[in-house]
């Protein structure tokens, strides 16, 4: 049978250089690790706090549950791209059922966990039975499963169960509860791959598929296995995840079987197949976690910090490829005893003088506390739209203004990475937080984290709800929305056809936008919307939606689009029609949309003056840091931008 093992080649180096080489070799990972966190030490005085150790374990223990189960299937030679999109619908089932369809907890669970591994099972009978490429089968589940999550949910976040939401909380009020769920899977991946016959047919099925199907195993049915495995272990993801957010979210975990792939690969798995162990995908996992922690403590962008775990990822690979041509061992699970004694011994070596060196490390931040400039963190949903951009700028200028060290973070429109820049903000000690929710629920409970720790924290463009903000500076997006509606009827005359381009489904901007329009366009019963479709907030998609809806609606009068980057998409599907025959209203007020206005080609915006919601949000914060009065609620006055008032607007 085969296994992970490479045995040295004769006439390797000897002697202490050549002791050391190999076990840096043997041990990349772990060494990579350990370089990290004394590095991250050394630069970064908030990194070594018991708090922040906390949560980077939090923060690694999604990602580590789902590439465990990863593990399963890459040892195999196989690839799971489905498993971030089958924690979501899991974590919705569960949600669902327990809630909407009034199910008992404990059967809500286990159809979760039934629906985990049934997505499984169809992905190896696609591979096994279909004859499907694993990539192949697996990318179509990763649709599949988004789809029916946002089906059930429609599009909107689901309250978790009480009972399971303590799952995110932690024991004896320090340690974390998703930190020992980790630990536990972790130990039973260790387990099937070292102690049990299917974990023996991996690496067989790894090493050589046909030479494993000659010998007996019986391949196809493994297969089943290994990725019903694969689906048990995204539930178990899926409702950690969902139990720290309080809330099963449609869109959760997005991108998150990359981090899986990428976890178990920096573990030193091969993507080739027969090599790979939990202890490694766990190392693995841990990377990621002190990476993404310390570049936030250090204030790197969130553009740079995925150029920087790329190049980890590529470095992974390449020092895979280096072990391999110098016969490096990496003992498979379950081999013999010596190699594991050896092994355990490495661990404890390594941590020896992990803690020694960070300890020498951390005395240089002992007399670094002299410093008295207000440190205020600032979590935006996503940078990748112009909106949200001229927040941080705005942001920023007031900071520079007033002396003030302002740290900003990107989300990328992903909950649970919001919830992570939270709490390192939080373990920060920042004199205060300014948080952009991706979601008014999912953010609840890390604002509550920081509620505990006295750091005040200001709500811009989005509140929060069930903890405590000092105050929500906001443009009201419900108003907002009725002034939409108004401006496009009475431009129309109050008669004729409109289609309607939502932003990205479950997000709290989309549902009151939407709901605002809808109630603002019940005093004109003569216009009709004829299709309603989400474009994601995306210029893009808004392009290729506006496409399809003008076949099915080519004589329609007007367009409302949930924000100025879809209403520049119709513009663009519209072609000439633009303005003249057919009327598009956008919303947030961007360059680029009053540029339009200003064109004639888009009829008005429904401003939110972007940069004033920054500033305002930075004052308030700072206000807030000194114990002084803030209003709980700052409104930024909305406005219909057309073509006759834009030359006097400023954002």
């Amino acid at each position: 049978m085969a296994t992970d093992t490479l045995k040295s080649k004769p006439g390797a180096q000897g002697g202490a250089t050549g002791g050391l080489r190999r076990l840096l070799l043997d041990n990349g990972a772990l060494t990579a690790l350990i370089v990290l966190v004394v590095a991250m030490s050394a630069l970064s005085g908030d990194f070594l706090t018991a708090d922040n150790l906390l949560n980077v374990g939090v923060q690694a223990a999604v990602t580590a549950i789902l590439a465990f189960g990863v593990t399963f299937v890459i040892v195999s030679a196989g690839i799971d791209l489905s498993v971030g999109s089958v924690a979501a619908l899991s974590a919705t089932v569960l949600a669902w059922s327990a809630t909407e369809a009034g199910m008992p907890v404990v059967l809500a669970v286990l159809l979760s966990v039934a629906t985990g591994i049934a997505c499984g099972l169809v992905n190896g009978f696609l591979i096994s039975y279909g004859k499907l490429p694993p990539f192949i089968a697996t990318l179509a589940m990763l649709s599949v499963g988004r789809g029916l999550s946002l089906v059930i949910s429609q599009g909107s976040p689901i309250a978790f169960p009480d009972s399971v939401s303590h799952l995110g909380d932690t024991l004896g009020g320090w340690l974390p509860v998703p930190v020992l769920v980790m630990i536990v899977m972790g130990l039973i991946t260790a387990f099937v791959l070292g102690r049990t016959y299917i974990g023996r047919s991996m690496y067989a099925i790894g090493g050589n598929e046909e030479a494993a199907r000659l010998s007996g195993l019986r391949v196809k049915r493994q297969k089943l296995a290994i990725y019903a495995f694969s689906g048990l272990f995204a539930a178990a993801a899926g409702i950690v995840l969902a139990s720290r957010l309080s809330s099963a979210q449609p869109q959760a975990a997005q991108g998150y079987e990359l981090d899986a792939i990428a976890a178990v690969v920096i573990g030193g798995a091969s993507l080739a197949g027969g090599t790979g162990k939990a202890s490694g995908t766990l190392i693995g996992a841990l990377i990621l976690a002190v990476l993404r922690n310390g570049l936030n403590l250090l204030s790197v962008s969130a553009f740079w910090q995925q150029v920087v775990i790329g190049v980890v990822i590529a470095l992974a690979v390449l020092l895979d490829t280096l072990r391999r041509k110098a016969g490096a061992t990496t003992p498979a699970a379950g081999a013999g005893g010596g190699g594991k004694g050896k092994q355990a011994l490495t661990y404890v070596i390594a941590a020896v003088v992990a803690v020694a060196v960070v300890g020498a490390t951390s005395l240089l931040h002992n007399d670094s506390s002299a410093g008295k400039t207000q440190k205020i963190g600032l979590s935006l949903s996503t940078l990748n739209n112009p909106f949200f951009v001229q927040i941080r700028d705005g942001a920023e200028e007031q900071a520079k203004k007033l002396g003030v060290d302002l740290t900003v973070t990107d989300a990328q429109n992903d909950a649970s990475q919001q919830a992570n820049q939270l709490q390192n903000f939080t373990s920060e000690g920042l004199s205060s937080i300014i948080v952009n929710p991706v979601d008014s629920d999912a953010a609840s409970p890390s604002v509550r984290s920081a509620n505990k720790d006295d750091i005040p924290v200001i709500a811009v463009d989005r509140g929060v709800n069930d903890a405590k903000t000092a105050a929500l500076v906001a443009s009201d997006n419900v108003e907002g929305g009725e002034l939409g509606a108004k401006a496009l009827a009475e431009k129309l005359g109050g008669k004729g056809t409109i289609v309607i381009l939502q932003g990205q489904a479950g997000t709290s901007a989309s549902r009151e936008r939407g709901a605002g329009f809808a109630a603002g366009l019940k005093e004109y019963p003569g216009i009709k919307v004829v299709a309603k479709q989400p474009a994601d907030f995306d210029r893009t998609k808004g392009l290729d939606v506006m496409t399809n809806l003008l076949q099915a609606h080519p004589d329609i009068d007007g367009v409302f689009a949930e924000n100025d980057e879809m209403a520049l998409g119709a513009i663009k599907a519209l072609g000439s029609k633009a303005g003249k025959s057919v009327q598009v209203v956008g919303f947030d007020g961007t360059p680029d949309g009053l540029k339009a206005v200003r064109e004639g080609t888009l009829f008005a915006s429904v401003a939110q003056q972007p940069r004033e919601l920054g500033r305002i949000a930075v004052e308030n914060a700072l206000r807030a840091a000194d114990g002084k009065k803030v209003e709980k609620m700052v409104k930024v006055p909305v406005k219909v931008v057309t073509k006759e008032n834009v030359a006097g607007f400023e954002g």
